[in-house]
């Protein structure tokens, strides 16, 4: 198995267990997958299409109703412009690319508020593409943020 588990005393004497999945196998590139499906979940009928693409960095693609897309990926969070180009098995281009805002890994329920204000041009949605970290960085916590959702989803 390829899911490893590390208990870490905290400074105040708490013990927390903190898990990795080792980088490329199967189960890492499904540790999205339960956020995504919430959001989706969260978008409702405006959703026409979603799939994950390849990794480097791991991303989604959800094809809205009205032609637009959102886009998720590792690095910088949810994007949304018009689709352009891709499928499953590459990375999705999109024209006219504005930024949702709200970090990395927002919370699902926020999402739809956060695509109709990208859509406005209001709120903390930009043009300028957010890096929140790195793809090449398997094991700065990221992971245990997934595993978080998977365990929403699975309750």
């Amino acid at each position: 198995m390829s899911l490893l588990s590390q208990s870490i005393a905290s400074p105040g004497g708490a013990v927390v267990t903190a898990m990795h999945v080792k980088p490329y196998t199967a189960e890492w590139l499904a540790q999205p997958t339960a956020y995504l499906r919430l959001v989706v979940d969260n978008l409702g009928p405006e959703v026409s299409d979603w799939w994950e693409g390849p990794c480097n960095p791991r991303h989604a693609t959800v094809i809205l109703a009205d032609g637009a897309a959102l886009v998720w990926d590792e690095e910088s969070g949810w994007r949304l412009g018009r689709y352009v180009s891709g499928c499953r098995d590459e990375h999705t281009e999109l024209s006219g690319v504005r930024y949702l805002g709200g970090g990395l890994l927002p919370r699902p329920e926020r999402v739809p508020t956060s695509l109709s204000d990208a859509r406005a041009g209001v709120g903390t949605s930009s043009a300028w593409r957010p890096s929140y970290r790195s793809h090449r960085s398997c094991h700065d916590g990221f992971g245990n943020a997934l595993f978080y959702y998977g365990e929403c989803v699975q309750a």
